[in-house]
Parts: C-alpha cells; structure tokens; sequence
C-alpha cells in the first residue's frame, strides 16, 4: 500500500477491533465496514492497474515509434507530421505522463525526466513546428484532409495526425489570430470525431473555436449554425448562449440594413464572402509568383530561349587542373546567367562538411538593413554555421575549387557558410548583394557572386526560385549552382532575386560562398554601361 492509503485504512481497522471487543451485536455493521473497505481496497488495485495499464501502452506505443525513428533520424523528421508530432510529444504528452507517473511516487523516473527536460522542445519550439505545417500547407496547397492524412510524395514514414493533433494546430493558429487556419483545422478535428474517431479532444471546445473562427471571418450565418450545434450538445455552455444572442442581433440589424441595399450591393457582397477564405496575407509582394515556382507551376522558358540552354565539359577557362579532367556544367536559365555544376563534390567531402557544421549550428541570421547588424527574421527559417579554410583541408579544397572554376579571387569572400532546412525551413525572397552599405565594415565591397552547393537531395519541395524571372533550381545532391549578383559594372542585378522554398518532405543541407567584389578588378573588369 501506498503511505496514504494505509493512513486511511488503520484508524478504521483500529475502530472495527474497539467495536469487536465492546460488543458482538454489532457484527454485522463489521462486516458491512469490512465489505467497504474491501471495496475500497479493490478501486485503489484497479486505479493503480489502470494507471499501470495506461503507462504500459504509453511505453509499447513509444517503443515501436522510437525504434523505427532511430533507425533513419533524418529521413524520419523528413516528414512533417512526424516533425510536428515529436514536439507535441515531447513538449505536451510526456508532460502528462509526468503527472500520472508523480501519481505512483516513482521517483527514479521523475528525478531521470526531471535531468532530461532541459533538452526538451518547449511551447516556442511546439509553436513553431506547428508554423511550418501551415506554412506548408499554404505553400503547396495541401488540404487539412491530404496533411492530416500523411499522404505526401516522397515520404519514407507515413504519419498521420488524430483528431486532438488538428485541434492543437487549430488553436496555435487561434493564439496568432490566425481565424483562416483555425477554421481549417477545427473543421478537420470535427470531420474526424464524426467520422467515429475515440479522442480526448471534444466537440464542445472545437465548436466553441470554430464558431468564433467563422465569426471573426465574417460569416455569420456559418458561425450561428456552428452555436446552435455546440448548444445542443451542451445547452448551459455561457459563452455560446450569449453568442447566439448577440449573432442574432447583429443579423436583425443586417436584414434591416439589406432592405434599403440594391441589387448590385449584394453582388459585391457574395464578392466579398467569397475572398475571404484566403491566408492573411504580408509584406511580400511576390508572395503569388513565389509559391506557384515552389509548387513548379508558375514561367516557364520559352522553346526559343530553351534552345540556347547548353550543357558541357568545363575546364575553368583553361585553367590547369581542369584541362585534362573537365567537369560537367550545364545552363540553368539565360538571364540572369545560372549555371549548375555537376558531380562537384564529393559523399566523403560532403559528410566531412555536414560533421564540422553541426556542433555549430544555430538560428540563421540576416542584415538589418536599418541597423547594418545580423539579425534573426521568421522569413529566414534555416541553421546555419560558418567554417574557415584554415579548420580543414576539406574546406581549403572546397575554397580553392571555387576560385578555380570561377575564376574570381576568393580571398575576401566570406567564409562558407553551412546551412540546413528541416521541415517548413525557407528563406524567403531575397538579394544576396547588400542595397544599403551592408559590408562597408568588412572593406572587400559588394557580393559580387554566389556559389551554392546542394549537399542532399529532398523528396518533395526545397526549390531555389528566382520570382523576378519565373526560375525554379531543384536540389541535386553534390552538384553546384553559381550567378552573378552584380552587373560588372558593380550595380546590383534585381533579376538575382531568389528564394529558398519550404522543405515539404526530406531535410536540405546546403554550403554557400559569398564571393565579394575586392580581388575581382582584372578578374573580371567593369564596363561603362550599369547594365552591362
């Protein structure tokens, strides 16, 4: 017995033996105590049973999962359900179980969980996985159903998210004000508690998130019909019965504003309803152009400009290690000129790579331009980590190849840069060149050029895009992609604008160099025309 339960049971066993020794006529009133004691006894056995039992499942259904996951980590976290769902986990469900366990007085356990908590995700990081599912959703199109579901291309472990997932998301979304996003995942959570599905989460809360969703929204006939099916389900509940009253109120007064409408104000009404079913739109202004070269839909090249795209055996312009043994190089697009580099690095450099970054790697930052100063921006989500060449012969290597099938000094480039893009990662459209004296610290002038190695290949999504001119670049493991960021006259081109598009499924590791103008002057000299 647990010390609390024996400090309940002793001072009425001790009254059964006083009442024992006083007086035989009153036995049975003994055996009727004994009988509820007894009972008591067998609830507390079943409760710690079924806590016993509910831990039990817990660890067989986390052994399985754990077992299959550290198998293949990475292609595991691939998947963006199953990203989600760990930080749910980890930051919500193990927390439960800390109390059901606490219940026990397992101490051994508490005290491991207690030392282990500082590695885990917290309600930031929960947020966040939660952010990049709807950001993809939004990118790729996906409905509630096909992501709740698992069904995306590419993908190693299917997952799929229950009911009490959706109702999560929807009200993460909530907490941002995000009514779009909340509307769509509660609908989901619903369609799955209809559909037969045995949850924690109930219909009561999700109507209670949806309606007011709906509402905010400006559907209002959808937001009374959701009030009135949460009140038949529960007819006390305050905030609904005081909602209905007021949508009420509010469509009285339309119905008499409506009268004195004419034909072609109700048109532009239905119009309005119509639009707004859409994502809260931001700052960017391609946000259109940008995702459709995501999804690769969106410009394509024409048949006549297609034709002057070549591939071809390089040899870095005579250079001497490249004479004899040229590499592979083919046209991405004609203007901007991208040009891709095949077979350029190698597995073993790659992973000596990869190894150096990732005791490294932290939040990517970028330029603020106000400040001049590095900063993290949520439409930069990547890690990132900068390696010198000096730290490895593999990175001096990898340095002095650039320089030699560029043909630019690399000297006052900056150091390669290590980023990778798990689930949702992006960075949204950009220039790599600074506008505002962005490197007048660093002396060594303007990015001239970008050099980016794809270091893995990505099952769905991933894509660098250039909205400006309709390109869409697809990652392919150890090839390289290089342009110009300046015209050689040193004025900035604006069609180099580009984007990493979300990673949907997989895990994308680049490197990129960042070669500056200084060094360049007889490499590659400038012209009297910006434009040129």
């Amino acid at each position: 017995f647990r010390p609390g339960v024996i400090s309940i049971l002793l001072p009425r066993l001790k009254l059964i033996v006083e009442i024992i020794a006083s007086s035989l006529g009153h036995m049975t009133d003994l055996i009727n105590t004994e009988k509820d004691l007894v009972t008591s006894l067998k609830d507390y056995i079943k409760a710690e049973e079924n806590k016993l039992e509910q831990i039990k499942k817990w660890a067989e259904k986390l052994d399985q999962l754990t077992d299959t996951a550290t198998k293949d980590p990475e292609g595991f976290l691939g998947h963006p359900v199953n990203a989600f769902k760990l930080m749910k986990r980890l930051n919500t469900e193990w927390g439960e179980l800390e109390n059901l366990v606490l219940k026990d007085m397992s101490d051994g356990f508490i005290s491991n969980m207690t030392i282990q908590r500082q590695y885990f995700p917290n309600d930031e990081d929960q947020t966040g996985a939660a952010k990049a599912l709807l950001r993809l959703q939004d990118t790729y199109n996906l409905d509630t159903d096909t992501l709740s579901r698992g069904n995306l291309p590419g993908v190693k472990h299917k997952s799929f998210l229950t009911a009490e997932d959706c109702f999560e998301l929807g009200k993460i979304a909530y907490t941002e004000a995000d009514y779009y996003h909340t509307e769509l995942w509660m609908e989901q959570a619903l369609k799955q508690l209809d559909d037969g599905e045995v949850s924690t989460a109930d219909k009561v809360s999700i109507l209670d998130y949806l309606s007011y969703a709906v509402y905010q929204q400006g559907d209002l006939d959808k937001a009374m019909m959701l009030t009135k099916r949460l009140l038949e389900l529960d007819p006390e509940h305050q905030r609904a019965n005081g909602n209905l009253k007021y949508f009420e109120y509010i469509m009285s007064k339309e119905k008499e504003a409506n009268k004195s409408t004419t034909e072609t104000d109700s048109q532009t009404d239905k119009e309005t309803k119509a639009k707004k079913k859409e994502p809260n739109k931001d700052y960017l202004p391609e946000r259109q152009k940008y995702e459709m070269l995501c999804r690769g839909e969106g410009l394509k090249m024409t048949p006549r400009r297609q034709k002057k795209l070549f591939c071809r055996y390089y040899d870095g312009n005579q250079n001497p290690k490249y004479i004899l043994a040229p590499v592979k190089q083919e046209d991405e697009w004609d203007k901007p000129r991208i040009v891709r580099f095949l077979e350029i690095i190698s597995d073993e450099e790659i992973e000596t790579v990869k190894e150096l970054a990732k005791p490294r790697l932290s939040r990517a930052t970028v330029h603020d331009p106000e400040t001049g100063k590095l900063t993290t921006a949520h439409y930069r989500v990547s890690k990132s980590a900068w390696l010198s060449g000096y730290e490895s012969p593999v990175v001096s290597r990898i340095n002095r190849r650039i320089q030699d099938l560029t043909g630019l000094d690399v000297s006052t480039a900056e150091e390669l840069q290590v980023a990778n893009y798990g689930v949702g990662g992006q960075y949204e459209p950009h220039f790599d060149f600074g506008r505002v004296n962005a490197f007048k610290e660093l002396g060594t002038g303007n990015r001239i050029a970008t050099w980016l190695f794809y270091m893995s290949d990505v099952s769905a999504g991933g894509a660098t895009v250039f909205p400006e001119v309709g390109a869409s670049v697809w990652p392919k493991k150890g090839t390289a992609v290089f342009w110009y960021n300046l015209f050689p006259s040193g004025e900035g081109d604006y069609s180099t604008r580009h984007a990493a598009c979300p990673v949907l499924v997989g895990n994308k590791w680049v490197s990129n160099k960042w070669i500056h103008e200084r060094g360049q002057e007889f490499r590659r000299p400038c012209t009297l025309s910006e434009l040129e």
